[in-house]
């Protein structure tokens, strides 16, 4: 068995938990109000600006001998770079002032899923951090683009409101075979057993993001009144 599969076998309940969460299945179903999309935009510029700087300390702290990990990381930095921008334009199509966003602090959850991040990589395993990719990419592409389709029909919204999961939800299919041919070269049962772990902690705490915006925990800027 490939690591990409049991890295899928092992972590399979706690993606179908992230899946089952409520913002999610509303989502999908169309059924989201349009203060919970721009929550969860809010959260998500909070955790995706981010990535890069992710990618670069994760990078910083590996030896010589996974330079190969460094140059795949270098890839992945310079498809991630200025993502967080997209998402403050759908903030912006959807009326919502990009600025009051860009000020704003992230919710606790956001900030706690970050928080251990930057942990992982520091104090146990910089390779850690694929964990991380494992559960927003393979999220992506389960949920991004069905969900954008549904929420622009049933909140009446242009197509620039939802530039992020559109893009993200083809784009990271293409990231998420690169990531297979990339982590199937982990041969170390030890850093297997680090990302493995990651993944589902990852699982959980993006999961409770979700949560929090569903039950209206995080305070989100406002829409200007004038918004057109």
């Amino acid at each position: 068995m490939s690591f990409y599969q049991r890295l899928q076998n092992e972590t399979q309940a706690e993606r179908q938990y992230l899946l089952e969460v409520p913002l999610i299945r509303d989502a999908l179903a169309g059924k989201l109000p349009l203060e919970s999309y721009t929550a969860f935009l809010t959260q998500a510029y909070h955790h995706v600006k981010h990535t890069v700087p992710l990618f670069m300390a994760a990078g910083s702290r590996l030896g010589d001998q996974h330079e190969w990990v460094r140059q795949a990381m270098a890839e992945y930095i310079t498809e991630e770079i200025g993502h967080q921008e997209w998402i403050l334009n759908d903030l912006a199509a959807c009326g919502v002032d990009q600025e009051a966003v860009r000020n704003s602090a992230p919710a606790i959850p956001t900030e706690l899923m970050l928080a251990y991040a930057y942990d992982t990589i520091q104090r146990k395993n910089p390779l850690s951090l694929f964990g991380m990719v494992q559960v927003l990419e393979g999220t992506s592409i389960s949920v991004a683009t069905p969900a954008a389709e549904k929420l622009q029909s049933s909140l009446n919204l242009p197509g620039k409101a939802f530039s992020y999961l559109l893009s993200h939800g083809s784009l990271d299919q293409d990231h998420i075979v690169f990531f297979e041919n990339l982590v199937n070269r982990f041969d170390d049962r030890a850093t297997q057993n680090d990302i493995i772990h990651s993944a589902k902690v990852f699982y959980a705490l993006y999961g409770d993001i979700f949560r929090s915006v569903h039950t209206g925990v995080n305070e989100i800027p406002q829409p200007r009144e004038n918004a057109a």
